[in-house]
């Protein structure tokens, strides 16, 4: 890859990062979007766990939040919940992208949403651990992954960070010379 593109990548990646946080509804979504990914991937980790507590009442999800994400750091490790975490921003950003993509460019822009979904299931699917994988019938195969499955969560992520790299800002042109928003 040359220079030039490379910079064209990261200068869409910052774009990207940069698009959700131009005003405050789209800011409070981007967190939306990111605490729900969290807390979907912590309480899925153990989901019979996560189904008790809630079903106890509402009052609960708080402990049920807590509990397991100390269980997941305890389990996979600060390097492990880390990745977690910013799986769980960069998938705010991504959500927030591809809607105002979809949005703006109608039909036309929902390509970009089937682009976003190996990323989200590849990490969604390493971060949930034994939640998914144990449905599926897996239940020992995440612990039978190198690195406590910190690898496949990396994966997933360079996969998102690729994704924005390549979509940019949803309301730029790419074919205008100046970047020119549309």
């Amino acid at each position: 890859m040359s220079g030039s593109a490379l910079g064209a990548h990261v200068s869409r990646l910052l774009a990207a990062f940069g698009y959700p946080f131009t005003t405050v509804r789209r800011t409070l979504a981007t967190v939306g979007f990111a605490v729900t990914t969290y807390c979907v991937l912590v309480l899925s980790a153990f989901p019979t766990y996560s189904m008790q507590m809630l079903g106890a009442g509402p009052g609960y999800a708080d402990d049920a939040l807590l509990a397991l994400t100390a269980n997941t750091y305890r389990t996979v490790g600060g390097t492990g919940l880390g990745l977690i975490v910013v799986y769980a921003v960069a998938t705010g950003v991504a959500l927030t992208t591809t809607v105002a993509r979809v949005r703006d460019a109608g039909p036309t822009g929902a390509r970009s949403l089937w682009s976003v979904l190996p990323g989200l299931v590849a990490s969604g699917c390493a971060s949930c651990g034994a939640g998914v994988l144990g449905l599926l019938g897996f239940v020992g195969a995440l612990a039978a992954m190198p690195f406590d499955g910190n690898l496949l969560r990396l994966g997933g992520l360079v996969l998102l960070v690729g994704y924005l790299s390549r979509t940019g800002h949803p309301r730029r042109c790419e074919l205008a010379p100046t970047g020119e928003e549309a």
